[in-house]
């Protein structure tokens, strides 16, 4: 299943504008492990990101072709598009802190 799940964003941020995250979950059906990266990642947008995000979710067992075009290895992964550069997390996501250092959203000196 190839879906897409957006958040309230703006029309100027869909269209790339400074500040919009552009996000694809790559995951294999409803395993856990997908489950889990979905429910976390969405948790993670919602408090960080609101209405600065789009996630799409790849099924690759649905798509498998899908997975050439990122370079997909293991699942889940997280592949974030937008901001430039391309940046990829392997894993259910649920080590909140990493996530958001990973994907440059807090960096390591604004730890809590």
């Amino acid at each position: 299943m190839h879906t897409d799940a957006s958040s309230s964003a703006t029309p100027a941020a869909e269209a790339g504008h400074e500040g919009h995250y552009s996000l694809r979950l790559y995951v294999a059906g409803q395993t856990p492990k997908s489950i889990a990266a979905i429910r976390n990642l969405t948790f993670i947008c919602e408090t960080h990101l609101a209405g600065r995000y789009t996630i799409e979710i790849v099924d690759l067992r649905v798509n498998p072709q899908l997975a050439a075009g990122d370079q997909i290895l293991a699942l889940p992964t997280l592949v974030r598009h937008l901001p430039s550069p391309l940046i990829k997390i392997i894993g259910d996501l649920s080590n909140t802190e990493r996530v958001l250092v990973g994907l440059d959203i807090r960096s390591r000196a604004q730890r809590p």
